[in-house]
């Protein structure tokens, strides 16, 4: 987090070159208490307050830099104002649990090494790493809805997949843009198709949950398609946007976001064989038989043995592939799948199979976001913008 005090250079200890980086884990189904290193932890805070504390406080800082909350600022500032307020990049992706990104595996719990994100990382180390914090809903389209505006579900009215988001109440990009920010929302939306993302000037979004190849996008409403590995792509129109699409003049709030690593966890053709010399350390909990808890957990569906389809497990490729990735991919995973096969597994050992390639294909769909937000971040860097800018992931 490139962060400048809303105040002006050297307030509150911050020097005048102050750097930082927010990262957020994605703590997917765990409410954890408020304790993060910029906000102390209050015994009058009440999980209400403490729940949406971890996103609006960076985002609210950034506004208040902009001066949202002050309606009239946008037309006191001159020019010298407006180039001095941070610019944002808020990151965003769906189902990165924070054990799988390495500069949280230090403080969790279940001391895996599972991969390296020196991207993310980065952000971490120059910056802010925050360890807890509340998840107000954490299904994809309502998890976006309470970061759009701020409400939990019940009051937004997006409660689950498959709700129609009210684009018309206020947002926090529509806030921005009252205070002379340009605004933009690029990757997974995943909040209808019934109306363009409101409060953004330019949108390119997948359609729903959008394939990992090939994805068809709506650019600001209008469908468009696109070939090749959706990872790449979002960042290829992030980075357009950025340098050719955007008001040089103007600050502007990036909404950049992937769908990976969500399921099917289908890998792209630079990252298909990452991870094959590599054994993926094992949990504890591996072949928990749930002894002593309730009925939920006996009768969830979200199990490595019992979950797995053949399309998440890779034993059948994906339907969408030009006959160019279609090779890249048969040649990738033919060889493994005949060798399972021909293994005819059972019991834990056929368990222990299908941890091994789900989480390869999980990780391998994390490192293509790291490499990619590496790019973002040479950008900013190579033209000085990561002087002024907000980056939050």
């Amino acid at each position: 987090l490139r962060y400048a005090d809303p105040r002006g250079p050297g307030h509150a200890g911050v020097p005048a070159q102050a750097v930082g980086n927010a990262v957020f884990g994605d703590f997917t189904g765990k409410d954890q208490n408020m304790n993060t290193r910029c906000i102390p932890p209050r015994s009058v805070r009440t999980p209400r307050q403490a729940c949406l504390l971890w996103l609006t406080g960076a985002i609210a800082a950034a506004a208040l830099a902009a001066g949202a909350t002050r309606p009239c600022l946008a037309a006191e500032a001159g020019p010298s104002r407006r180039a001095q307020r941070p610019n944002i990049v808020f990151v965003y992706c769906d189902d990165h649990a924070y054990q799988a990104i390495s500069a949280y595996q230090s403080v969790s719990a279940y001391g895996l090494n599972l991969n390296q994100t020196p991207n993310i990382d980065r952000l971490a180390r120059e910056g802010m790493r925050f360890d807890n914090c509340y998840v107000t809903n954490s299904i994809c389209g309502p998890c976006r809805a309470v970061i759009q505006t701020g409400k939990y579900s019940h009051l937004n009215g997006f409660c689950c997949n498959g709700n129609r988001f009210d684009g018309t109440q206020q947002t926090f990009p529509k806030l921005l843009q009252k205070a002379g920010y340009q605004t933009a929302v690029i990757g997974k939306w995943h909040l209808g198709e019934h109306m363009k993302p409101q409060g953004y000037d330019y949108s390119e979004v997948l359609i729903g949950q959008g394939p990992y190849y090939n994805p068809p996008m709506l650019r600001n409403g209008e469908r468009v398609p696109h070939t090749g590995y959706t990872t790449n792509i979002i960042t290829d129109l992030a980075l357009d946007w950025l340098k050719n699409q955007r008001d040089q003049q103007k600050p502007f709030m990036l909404m950049y976001q992937h769908k990976a690593p969500h399921r099917c966890w289908e890998p792209g053709p630079k990252w298909l064989s990452m991870y094959d010399d590599v054994t993926i350390p094992e949990p504890d909990t591996l072949f928990d038989d749930y002894s002593g808890r309730g009925t939920p957990a006996h009768t969830q569906d979200m199990s490595i043995a019992k979950t797995m389809t053949d399309r998440d497990l890779k034993l059948v490729p994906p339907r969408n592939l030009t006959p160019e990735q279609a090779e890249a991919w048969n040649a990738a995973y033919g060889p493994k799948n005949e060798a399972f096969r021909k293994a005819n597994l059972e019991g834990k050992d056929l368990v222990r199979w299908k941890y091994q390639r789900y989480m390869k294909d999980y990780l391998r769909c994390i490192a293509a976001v790291d490499d990619n937000l590496g790019r973002v971040l040479e950008y900013l860097d190579e033209t000085g913008l990561a002087d002024n800018t907000v980056v939050i992931y």
